[in-house]
């Protein structure tokens, strides 16, 4: 379970584009668990979390350590972390890897989502899911996921990962330039679960993307493109 060996379920990379898929589960959050298709071999380390003999009186711990988990290591959804959505930053060579699991058995069928990330991360955890499994990752950190506030980019980082909608970046019409080959990959969500559900559209893209997110969608993700501006 802990090995990233796996590829994302439903990768889509060299296909063709999913538009109204249906499969796995899902609320709140952002990105199917198609990924970017890119495979990776590393053993999770086991990093628990750091929760007792910390001098802290049992149920005194501050929140902060129940809000952020490592980004390597196994976590019990509802005792080591809380369900919830959580955002990883800084991933900056493709090696992270997390998985949603239904139950500790270790078998694909308990994989309820997954992914191997470049850039940001944002997955939301049910409190149905049992185990939450992270590779090589940066720390995961809780979010509101419908917190709004700031002022939102117009430009995003065509390998960047997960951008929010209304948060990270505008709504509107965005242009990517410059994909010499069908490796850009971007995708529209409605929540961060990363079912099939989750997704509301998708591309694999050679030369120029142009792709139009609405204010109603929960997160644009995108891997393997050329910068994008808002046009």
């Amino acid at each position: 379970m802990g090995m990233k060996g796996k590829i994302a379920l439903g990768a889509v990379v060299g296909f063709a584009v999913i538009a109204a898929v249906s499969a796995n589960a899902g609320d709140d959050g952002g990105s199917g668990s198609t990924g970017s298709g890119k495979d990776s071999s590393a053993s999770a380390e086991h990093k628990p979390g750091d929760r007792k003999g910390t001098g802290e009186a049992a149920g005194q711990e501050p929140a902060e350590k129940e809000a952020t988990v490592g980004g390597s290591g196994e976590y019990q959804v509802g005792s080591d972390i809380r369900p919830g959505t959580y955002r990883s930053t800084g991933n900056s060579d493709g090696l992270c890897y997390w998985e949603r699991a239904k139950d500790a058995s270790g078998e694909v069928d308990s994989l309820l989502a997954n992914d191997n990330v470049t850039g940001t991360a944002y997955v939301t955890l049910k409190p149905t899911d049992k185990l939450f499994t992270s590779s090589d990752c940066a720390d995961w950190e809780a979010v509101d996921p419908k917190a709004e506030g700031g002022t939102p980019a117009a430009e995003m980082a065509g390998d960047g990962g997960m951008f929010k909608v209304g948060v990270d970046i505008a709504p509107g019409t965005y242009r990517s330039t410059g994909n010499a080959d069908d490796m850009c990959y971007w995708e529209r969500t409605k929540d961060a679960e990363h079912s099939m559900d989750s997704i509301i559209a998708n591309n694999n893209v050679s030369g120029t993307a142009v792709v139009t997110i609405s204010a109603s969608d929960a997160y644009f993700k995108t891997s393997g493109c050329k910068d994008w501006k808002k046009s």
